[in-house]
C-alpha cells in the first residue's frame, strides 16, 4: 500500500489527501480522491507516473474536469493534474507544439496571434490540449485531429511519438485511453489575424447565447447520433427542464445537464438514465455518453 510519505519521496510538486473532486470538475460534483497531485514539471510527472506504474497503483490524469463526472464516493487512487507541469506552447519547424496542460482558449489565442488557421472552432471549449486530444474534441464540423501531426505520450511506462494515422481517431474518441498525453504537434495553414479574431469572437458569442454557461455543467452530455443531434432528440422527447434533485436538463440547450446548486453525481446519473430510456422509447435511438464517468462501479457505468 502506497502512503503519503512514499509519494513525497518521489514528487517535487504539490499533493493533497482526500481532496474533494467537486473543486476540480466543471459540474462541481464528486467525492474525494485518495491523493490529488500537481507535478512541478514534465520530469516530475514522468517520475510519479513511472512510480505508480511500477507499484501497480491506480491513478488517472485530470485536465480541467470539463467532461468528467466523478462519483459521490470519489476516486480510489491518485488524480494527477498536469496544468502546471505541461504548460508550454511554441512554434518549432513550422509546427505549433502545445503541451497537454495548455488550455484550449490559450491554444486558440496563440494560433490566432501567430496567424495560423484551423483551430478557431475550439474557441470557448473549457478544456486542455491533453483532454481534447484524448477525446478528439471538436465543434462546428471540425475536430482537433484534423490538423494534428503527432502526439507525444507515455505508453506502458515509455515515452513515444504517435503519428495521427496511428492514433485511432474517431468521433469523440482516440486510442489514447490508457496513455498520458504529454504534447501534440499541429500543422496549420497561415491566415490573417483580423478575420480569425472576428471568427473567434463570433463563436464565443454563439456559445454564450446557446449554452447554459451561467450554471456548472459538463458541456455536451451525449454524442450526436449519425444524421441528427442529441439535443433535438431530447427536446422531442419532452425532457427539457426535467430535474432530479439539483441536476436539471437545461432549458437553453437540451444536451446540457446543469447543476442548480447542490446536485450530487447520483442525481446526474439518474437524469442520464431517464434521458436514455425516454429518448429510446420516443425515437428508437440509444444515446451514448460523451462525458467520462469516473469512480463508478461497472454496473453503474453500464446503466448510464
Amino acid at each position: 500500500m502506497i502512503s503519503l510519505t512514499d509519494i513525497q519521496k518521489i514528487l517535487r510538486g504539490n499533493i493533497a489527501v482526500d481532496e474533494p473532486m467537486a473543486k476540480y470538475t466543471w459540474m462541481k460534483v464528486g467525492g474525494p480522491a485518495d491523493f490529488y497531485i500537481e507535478p512541478m514539471d514534465k520530469d516530475d510527472l514522468k517520475a510519479i507516473v513511472a512510480y505508480f506504474h511500477t507499484h501497480h497503483y491506480s491513478w488517472m490524469i485530470l485536465g480541467r474536469g470539463s467532461n468528467v463526472l466523478v462519483s459521490d464516493e470519489g476516486i480510489r487512487g491518485a488524480v494527477i493534474n498536469v496544468e502546471q507541469a505541461l504548460s508550454k506552447i511554441f512554434i518549432e519547424g513550422g509546427l505549433v507544439i502545445a503541451e497537454a496542460g495548455v488550455r484550449l482558449t490559450k491554444f486558440v489565442d496563440f494560433c490566432i496571434q501567430n496567424e495560423f488557421v484551423g483551430v478557431e472552432m475550439l474557441a470557448g471549449i473549457p478544456g486542455t490540449i491533453g483532454g481534447a486530444v484524448a477525446m478528439n474534441a471538436g465543434a462546428h464540423g471540425g475536430e482537433i485531429a484534423d490538423h494534428l501531426v503527432e502526439v507525444e505520450v507515455i505508453r506502458n511506462g515509455h515515452t513515444q511519438q504517435v503519428k495521427n494515422e496511428n492514433a485511432q481517431f474517431t468521433y469523440r474518441h482516440s486510442g489514447f485511453d490508457q496513455d498520458v498525453v504529454l504534447s501534440a504537434a499541429f500543422k496549420l495553414q497561415r491566415g490573417d489575424k483580423e478575420p480569425l479574431s472576428v471568427k473567434r469572437r463570433e463563436l464565443i458569442l454563439r456559445r454564450n447565447e446557446t449554452q447554459p454557461l451561467e450554471f456548472p455543467n459538463l458541456g455536451s452530455m451525449f454524442k450526436n447520433p449519425p444524421n441528427t443531434f442529441a439535443a433535438k432528440l431530447i427536446e422531442q422527447a419532452g425532457l427539457k427542464s426535467k430535474r432530479v434533485g439539483d441536476a436539471q436538463i437545461s432549458e437553453k440547450h437540451a444536451n446540457f445537464i446543469i447543476n442548480l446548486g447542490n446536485a450530487k453525481a447520483e442525481d446526474v446519473v439518474r437524469l442520464i438514465d431517464l434521458v436514455k430510456r425516454t429518448v429510446y422509447q420516443n425515437s428508437g435511438v440509444m444515446l451514448e455518453l460523451e462525458v467520462k464517468m469516473i469512480g463508478f462501479s461497472s454496473s453503474a457505468k453500464e446503466a448510464a
